[in-house]
């Protein structure tokens, strides 16, 4: 969020306060996006099997980051559909095409994790 006066540098407190908001999110995506908990349920899976099975540092931060970006997408996803679902129940054509590509994105972006796991793993055991 932009200050009032423009953007001014950030102190310890600032830091600490984006931190907080950053976590709140996290919170209320954890307590009401099955779908958030389901990928992050993935990434505790993936994520250790990620850093065993990757052959370097490289490797391993593509099959953890293709996980986290997952993660990414679909905080924003639920964002626009908070939004969209604030300003009322009832169908819009431009909500719906909003949430339909919110949705999009995230499958975008699985389909980059099978892409990343395949390439990678294929390669060294096929």
């Amino acid at each position: 969020m932009a200050d009032q006066t423009g953007h001014l540098p950030r102190t310890p407190a600032r830091i600490f306060k984006a931190a907080k908001w950053s976590w709140q999110g996290l919170r209320a995506a954890w307590l009401h996006e099955s779908s958030f908990r389901l990928e992050v349920y993935l990434l505790v899976a993936l994520a250790p099997l990620a850093w065993w099975l990757g052959g370097n540092a490289i490797e391993r931060a593509l099959l953890i980051g293709s996980c986290l970006l997952v993660l990414s997408a679909e905080l924003l996803n639920s964002a626009v559909e908070a939004v969209i679902e604030r300003y009322g129940p009832e169908f819009h054509e431009l909500a719906g095409r909003a949430k339909d590509m919110g949705s999009a994105a995230v499958f975008v972006l699985m389909m980059n994790v099978l892409l990343v796991w395949g390439l990678i793993l294929g390669e060294r055991y096929l």
